[in-house]
């Protein structure tokens, strides 16, 4: 999966707000059937959500388009899938998913539409919102390939919230854990590890703060719902300048040194050895996507 920095909800019966999302430069967008979907509009929001894919992707190669149907409990993701998924579809992003079963589920719903819809390669990314889900973190996964990556997460009031009971902190402290398991289900298996929800949408600063705490634990990119986020998370979650400089300048005094017999070396005043290096090139190799990515 391409390592997006942003993902950026927009209810699915508001397009406005989709080219709004576009507009902001968020690397990926979200067109929700979900939550933010009154029942009584369902129906309507599926063809809007497939128009709105359509412009989209016509107006942007690179962006991510995902849509987030309803959940399989609410015997409605047929009908979601069989509007959206198309050929402008990246994937979908499956919601209240518990364990491996569920993920094999959409699997085969995804299978099935894509054949039926001339989509290919749709790709699944995984909100871990419920208990089982956190417990069963590293079954799903594994459990299919089109999983390309999961969400640790964070809300005050979304379903993580409630179905933990946890109070919500500035910190976010009474996540760690939570989202502890869920990066390092992601590192094991190769999936992009995102961080959840800043839904103080007027704290800036705040929005800041955590995102760089999401970077500080390795998280690489966050889910968003105001366009106004979008530019503070890119500055957080691009490599600077100096950062590539820095890492491209250890890799090459490491060479020099293992070119000369040596495994380990001084380097700008610390130790640095082998693995350092090895460090370096993975983190050099994201950060060469990520800029990509930036205009």
């Amino acid at each position: 999966m391409h390592p997006y920095r942003s993902i950026l909800f927009v209810p699915a019966h508001k397009p406005q707000w989709a080219r709004k999302a576009l507009a902001s430069g968020a690397d990926c967008i979200v067109v929700d059937l979900e939550d933010s979907v009154p029942a009584d509009l369902k129906d309507s929001a599926r063809k809007v959500a497939r128009e709105t894919l359509a412009e989209l992707r016509a107006e942007s190669e690179q962006v991510g388009l995902f849509v987030r149907p309803n959940a399989l409990d609410t015997r409605m993701s047929g009908a979601d899938l069989e509007a959206v998924v198309c050929p402008e579809l990246t994937g979908l992003f499956a919601p209240k998913i518990r364990d491996a079963t569920d993920v094999v589920r959409w699997e085969t719903l995804i299978d099935w539409f894509e054949a039926r819809n001339g989509a290919e390669g749709l790709e699944m990314i995984v909100p871990v919102e419920m208990v089982d889900a956190i417990t069963n973190a590293f079954e799903i996964a594994a459990a299919s390939p089109r999983v390309g990556a999961m969400i640790g997460p964070t809300s005050e009031h979304a379903d993580i919230a409630r179905a933990v009971g946890y109070r919500q902190s500035r910190e976010g402290s009474e996540t760690l854990y939570l989202r502890s398991r869920i990066l390092l289900a992601c590192r094991q298996y190769g999936l992009h590890a995102l961080t959840g929800l800043w839904e103080d949408l007027g704290d800036l600063e705040g929005l800041r703060k955590f995102a760089d705490y999401g970077l500080q634990l390795g998280f690489r990119g966050q889910v968003l719902i105001h366009p106004s986020h979008v530019p503070v998370v890119h500055e957080v979650y691009t490599p600077s300048d100096d950062e590539v400089a820095y890492y491209e300048d250890l890799v090459a005094t490491m060479d020099k040194a293992v070119a000369e017999g040596h495994g380990a070396v001084r380097f700008r005043g610390t130790h640095v050895d082998i693995a350092h290096a090895q460090k370096a090139r993975d983190w050099l190799a994201h950060a060469r996507l990520v800029r990509g990515q930036t205009s």
